[in-house]
This record gives C-alpha cells, structure tokens and sequence, in this order.
C-alpha cells in the first residue's frame, strides 16, 4: 500500500498536464470528488491543487509543450535529485526536465525511461508530497505498461532499488510484477509493471507509459461519472480476484487513469 511515509523509490507527488485547466478540474471534480485550487489568478487558470476533503491529493497545470499528449506524471521520492539525474542518464535514460528547485517547496526533475516512458523525482524541501493516499479519491497505486519489463526492471530497479515479486495473471493473462520500495516489506508494495506489445500501447505511441490508480468507493458509480463527464472507458468495470473492483478510463484529453475499489480484507 502507499502511504504519505515517503521513502526514496516510493510515489509522493503526481500532477496532470491538461490543455484545458478549467475543463479538467471540472471533471475530476465530478469524477472524484475533488476540489480545484488554483494558484493564479484570473480566467487562465495555468495550475493549481487538487485536494480531497481539504487535503492535497494532486497537482494540476496547462499542457504547455508541444506536440505532448495530456497525461498523469508520477512522481518518486528522492533525497538527491541532481544525483538521481545522473544515474539516470548512466542507465540510458534522458533529462526531460533538469533539476530545479520550486521555491522551498523542493526540488524537481523530469525523466524519460530508455524505452520512452515519462516519469520524475521530487526531493523534498517545505512539501514533502501529497496529503492524502490510499483512501477513496487519492492515489492508491502506480503502474507501468512497457514492451520489454526485463528493461524497465532493470533500468528502475538500479534506479531506484526497487524489489520486484512477479505473479501470474489468471487465465493466462500474462505476468504482473510486483514494486516495492527499497529494504521495505510487501505491505508498502506501491505499484506493478506490466509487459504488453507496442500495438497495445498506442495511446502513447507504442512507448511506455506510467499512469495512476484511484481508489473510490464504487467503481461502478465512478465509470459512470466518467462517461457523464466526457470521459471514456477502455476497460471494465470488472472483478480482479484478491484486488477489487476496476476500470481503465481516459478523461476527456485521453488521460489515462484507473479507478478501483479495493477487496475488502
């Protein structure tokens, strides 16, 4: 599970690049239940907070660089940003964004993986991430569709240090692999890695993509506001043996994301 006990390699911030600010907030707001904050002024609304029963669950700005599709950007805690943008670029990946300090709230930086996926790192400073997690209307996991999972392991594993368990998926669904922060156990398991062919990964152009799980209460009733809303659903409703209730939707931008109501131990 996650937790806002942040450790480097574990998921403490995620913001949602959009075209439409004012849109979007709208629209997780009925999704959600979230409540939009904006830190501007005016009728732009470039960028503001996302928070659920007055805690900060997300982050929110305009899409602002060209030729990107609107998406969910996770991002992973680090004690050393500028150290941790060096391994990544040892290990093949690339600097999307260079390090760079956002007041004294912390520290930034932006990643594409070797294959493409995007992704960053936050060193905290005054803000260590988000208020709320694992509880409906937050961030519950994290999760990575890649075309090759023995390089993503690789790559994030040196990275980060994450400990990989892999399982199989019923009905001969593939393999699902398991992350957990380093030197933690199981029970702070905080995402999985998933390998699929590129066909399948067209919403990213056939790279790899990272996107967020919600937790919500009913599933069903969140689908619905989904599509109410301009939204879409590639997958579900449907039953995940021992991991609850959930569908695959993309917002009205076709920003992925995925709603689940857990099994309940």
């Amino acid at each position: 599970m996650i937790t806002t006990e942040f450790v480097p390699g574990s998921p403490c911030w995620l913001d949602l690049g959009a075209p439409d600010v004012r849109a979007a907030a709208a629209f997780y707001g009925a999704v959600l239940g979230w409540e939009y904050e904006s830190m501007g002024e005016g009728e732009d609304m470039e960028g503001g907070m996302f928070r659920k029963d007055g805690k900060i669950v997300a982050g929110l700005g305009k899409l602002t660089e060209e030729g990107a599709r609107s998406a969910w950007m996770i991002y992973y805690c680090t004690a050393d940003a500028d150290a941790t943008t060096q391994a990544v670029e040892r290990a093949g990946g690339t600097v999307r964004v260079p390090p760079m300090d956002l007041d004294d709230w912390g520290r930034m930086a932006q990643y594409s993986d070797p294959l493409g996926g995007q992704f960053a790192v936050w060193q905290p400073g005054k803000n260590k991430g988000v208020d709320m997690v694992d509880e409906p209307g937050s961030l519950s996991w994290t999760e990575l569709y890649t075309s090759d999972a023995a390089a993503a392991r690789e790559f994030y594993g040196g990275l980060f240090g994450w400990q990989f368990q892999d399982m199989e998926l019923p009905g001969g669904g593939g393999t699902y692999t398991l992350i957990t922060p380093s030197g933690l156990p199981e029970e702070r398991m905080h995402g999985g890695l998933m390998e699929l062919p590129k066909e399948d990964l067209a919403l990213a152009g056939g790279r790899p993509y990272w996107h967020p799980v919600f937790a919500v209460a009913d599933c069903d009733a969140a689908v619905a506001k989904v599509t109410e809303n301009g939204g879409s659903v590639q997958m579900g409703p449907e039953d995940a043996e021992g991991v609850g209730r959930l569908a695959v939707c993309l917002d009205p931008s076709n920003a992925d994301f995925v709603v689940l109501t857990p099994t309940q131990s």
